[in-house]
């Protein structure tokens, strides 16, 4: 999905202003031209569908980009969504394999059986990982240059059915990236360090023209650091490790007026961590289990094939083969000696992947008339998942393998009236066929199948050059996963058995928002974006393990209803001098059958950023305090007080020729030291941390 806008797409983008498009160019061209031109709703959003700029897409949607990223200098997921609203990491507060991602009170540190309610892609290949206590993303951030975040079950059309927080697309960089205009090829050596933890990072990038039609990119980043300490200087146990990553990449263009391509992305995240903590996600229960040795590779290959149909509005196809594999190798624990069957298993030495393997084939075509424009886009996905575990003493009962084959076929139309209207209905239809391992199978897990239907419509519309509202009815529906269907205690009667009779799990989304966009606010050329969103969930069925010790019962079951509703604002102002963010969200929820607040919603928040800059010298500066209030959950693991923290940042990107392609970020976190706790982290959060990174880049 996150491909550039064909020849015939360009009368989408005539409401798209120049400092919009200027967004989504090479890093060169930004840092020449002025990448702060734009605010961030003006970037130009891919994953949706067609492309069109993200305040105009009628979904709460999300874009980081290459100059959030250098600023940001993410060490974890956490540090990534510090200004995006709804979405924050769960689980460990610093510990890069602990985390896992939460968008409007879905998704948890456990992410037990959580498969498909975030779908999560890197270069369009699905990435899933799930195993006790580990956290469920290992790419290493130096690999990305854009993550696209959109919000609620609307985006399962396109994405998967079960969706219902969202998803998140990760993409990888790309030689054009590196190499300015007129140049055929840059190398860009990078250093940064990390004052909290004494982290070091080391990343060469090596990226090159071949000929006129193809480009290769290289990309390896080493890193290390000790332990963290939080804001009251006690150690944050087990956030020491060692990490390193590689990415290879290359385009070739072919066909009619370059209309076609072909590209392969290759990469690698390496994670070594000694006396790493068993419970990665942290928490008090991380001592409870001890530290071990934890080696975990997480690979992502895809081979993309696409077709824009120069001057052929009936053609505008992508293949893409994918396969990802992520895996985790335990061994020298510090409790090993009370390794054993059953629950004992996890302190056993083990290894755990999930290995995916996947195709998709999408075209788009248009039927414009008149006063419309009209897109009907629709493909087909296949997908086969090998889950896998084994320790010591045999297959863990509570980490059943098994196999996983799917087949989804989806329709989204995009009906647009006068550049005014926009109205994009939709419809996925998921068939899956699950099947236990011979473990699996013998503590009673039989062949099992399902489908998912997941029905949306959106629509979007512009009462005048800067007022807009829009609104969004999606209904999706989770089927039961591999770890839901088939877990068990693995002690016969006396303990939870396979639970085969499980419903899907069903959501159904209504959003309202508004929109507004104007120029010239304070001054000629500043600008000013907002966006709102109201949004309410109603779940039913939902997914949930019965207690410890459930003789005889199922290990999962499914619960009465719960819903989630809340608001969110998304807003920016951008002028020649100065600028500023805000990023508001409120989350509450009920289970309806307790009338508590689910365990995983977050605290209702705010972060607020304001800057200066100075062109002529390249000089970008600000200050961000982010604020959480006080927030009681079902459970005293996420209740939490509230809390503001503050954040400093300054950039630098000398003007001089003889200083060409340098470029300085210097970031300090948590500036007055504040001791806290993020009510979705287990851990107390790092204390004061000051980050510092160097690049150069040269080029030919």
């Amino acid at each position: 999905m996150a491909r550039m806008p064909s020849a015939r797409r360009g009368h989408l983008f005539t409401s798209v202003t120049t400092a919009a498009l200027i967004a989504a160019a090479p890093m060169p061209a930004l840092a020449q031209e002025g990448e702060d031109v734009i605010t961030l709703l003006g970037r130009i959003v891919f994953g949706w569908g067609q492309p069109k700029v993200a305040i105009d897409t009628p979904q709460a949607v999300s874009v980081l980009d290459q100059q959030d990223l250098d600023r940001e200098q993410p060490r974890t997921l956490g540090d990534l969504f510090a200004n995006v609203p709804g979405v924050q990491a769960a689980g460990a507060s610093a510990r890069a394999l602990g985390q896992a991602f939460n968008i409007r009170g879905i998704g948890n540190a456990e992410q037990a059986g959580s498969q498909n309610r975030i779908i999560v892609t890197v270069d369009g290949a699905v990435k899933f990982f799930e195993q006790y206590r580990t956290g469920s993303f290992f790419g290493d951030p130096e690999l990305y240059k854009r993550v696209e975040v959109l919000r609620g079950p609307a985006s399962s059309t396109l994405y998967g059915s079960g969706a219902i927080g969202g998803v998140v697309n990760f993409t990888t960089k790309d030689a054009a990236d590196f190499i300015p205009e007129g140049k055929t090829g840059a190398v860009r050596f990078k250093g940064s360090y990390d004052s909290n933890g004494d982290g070091r990072i080391g990343t060469v990038t090596l990226a090159q023209t071949l000929g006129e039609n193809a480009d290769l990119l290289a990309s390896f980043s080493l890193g290390s650091s000790g332990d963290m300490k939080d804001g009251g200087g006690d150690t944050i146990p087990a956030t020491a490790g060692d990490r390193w990553s590689g990415l290879i990449k290359g385009n070739y263009y072919f066909g009619e007026n370059d209309d076609q391509r072909l590209t392969l992305s290759l990469s690698r995240t390496d994670s070594d961590l000694d006396d790493a903590a068993v419970a990665q996600t942290g928490g008090a229960v991380a001592t409870y289990f001890g530290t071990s040795d934890l080696h975990a590779i997480d690979d992502t290959v895809t081979l993309t094939y696409a077709h824009e149909g120069a001057d052929n509005p009936w053609l505008d196809f992508e293949a893409s083969l994918s396969y990802s594999d992520t895996s985790t190798e335990r061994d020298n624990f510090s409790l090993g000696f009370m390794c054993g069957a059953g629950t004992m298993q996890v302190l056993c030495p083990n290894t755990a992947s999930y290995e995916t393997t996947a195709l998709r084939l999408e075209n788009t075509v248009e039927m414009s008339k008149g006063a419309w424009q009209n897109y009907l886009t629709f493909g087909t996905q296949l997908s086969h998942q090998d889950r896998f575990a084994r320790s010591s003493v045999g297959a863990p009962a509570f980490h059943p393998g098994g196999t996983e084959d799917k087949l989804g076929v989806y329709a989204q139309g995009e009906l647009i009236w006068n550049e005014r209207l926009t109205i994009t209905p939709g419809l996925r239809i998921d068939r899956a066929w699950l099947s236990p391992d011979a473990s699996a199978a013998a503590a009673g897990g039989t062949d099992q199948s399902d489908t998912a239907i997941s029905p949306k419509i959106a629509a979007l519309y512009k009462l005048d050059e800067s007022w807009g509202v829009f609104g969004s009815l999606a209904r999706t529906e989770r089927m039961p996963t591999l770890d839901e269907l088939y877990s068990s205690d693995g002690i016969g009667a006396a303990g939870r058995m396979p639970s085969l009779n499980l419903d899907k799990e069903k959501a159904t989304t209504v959003e309202l928002g508004v929109t507004y966009q104007a120029q010239g606010v304070f001054s000629a050329e500043d600008s000013l974006t907002a966006k709102a969103t109201l949004f309410h969930n109603d779940l039913t069925d939902l997914i949930a393990a019965n207690p410890s010790g459930s003789a005889g019962l199922p290990y999962f079951r499914n619960i009465n209803a719960a819903k989630i509703w809340g608001a969110e604002l998304e807003a920016a102002y951008d002028a020649e001098r100065w600028f500023g963010q805000l990023a508001w969200s409120k989350v509450r929820s009920k289970d309806e059958s307790t009338g508590l607040t689910l365990t995983d919603t977050p605290a209702e928040n705010v972060a607020l950023t304001l800057g200066a800059k100075f062109p002529d010298r390249g000089v970008r500066m600000g200050w961000r305090v982010q604020g959480f209030a006080a927030i009681a959950t079902a459970s005293a693991t996420t209740s939490a007080g509230g809390y503001a923290v503050h954040d400093a940042f300054v950039s630098w990107q000398p003007q001089s020729e003889a200083l060409a392609g340098l470029s300085v970020n210097l970031t300090v976190e948590n500036v007055f030291d504040r001791d806290y706790r993020n009510n979705l982290s287990l851990d107390d959060a790092p204390g004061r941390n000051v980050k510092i990174a160097l690049a150069k880049a040269v080029t030919w």
